[in-house]
């Protein structure tokens, strides 16, 4: 073997160490290993549940805010079919005029994330930072038709990738 070849292995050799000191030193301090968990979140901001839950572990309100009776009720009909815990159905006092409103707190982010995927990502998101239950309020509107297939929910829940914390808030501590 030549002198030359033997000064380019040992080179590429010593850069190929470098270059693993640099990463082995960049993974040990790297600042960001708490960005975005229960340990790097700031004083006051609420820690929220983005498990992503089974139907049947899903707690639901549903409320009519179309022109037609009964609606609130044929939909929760039909939330039970599909294995959710339905809590409280009834009516709301002022007309909503989009597909549907999810309202939620903390403790179910992940749930009202899964329920977007039943409105095909059409539903309106309102989080309440102070909400103590784990129930997702959903508030039918006037251009609600009916809930996606279970083939759409899927292709739906695939769109939307995982369940994100909102702003202000960090994710919650995952149990092992």
């Amino acid at each position: 073997m030549s002198f030359a070849r033997v000064r380019a292995l040992v080179v590429v050799g010593l850069l190929a160490v470098v270059a693993l000191v640099f990463v082995v030193v960049a993974v040990l301090k790297d600042s960001q290993g708490t960005a975005g968990t229960a340990a790097a979140c700031p004083d006051g901001w609420p820690l929220v549940d983005l498990r992503l839950r089974e139907q049947k572990d899903v707690k639901i309100n549903v409320y009519n805010a179309t022109d037609e009776a009964g609606r609130a009720g044929s939909v929760a009909d039909d939330f039970r079919n599909r294995k959710f815990q339905v809590k409280k159905v009834g009516n709301e006092t002022k007309a909503f005029d989009g597909v549907a409103e999810l309202r939620f707190g903390p403790k179910a982010v992940g749930s009202a994330h899964l329920l977007r995927a039943y409105f095909l990502n059409e539903a309106n998101q309102k989080f309440d930072p102070k909400r103590k239950d784990d129930v997702v309020d959903v508030v039918l509107g006037n251009q609600f038709q009916q809930l996606a297939t279970t083939t759409e929910v899927n292709q739906s829940l695939g769109d939307l990738g995982a369940p994100q914390a909102p702003t202000g808030t960090c994710p919650m501590p995952i149990e092992k």
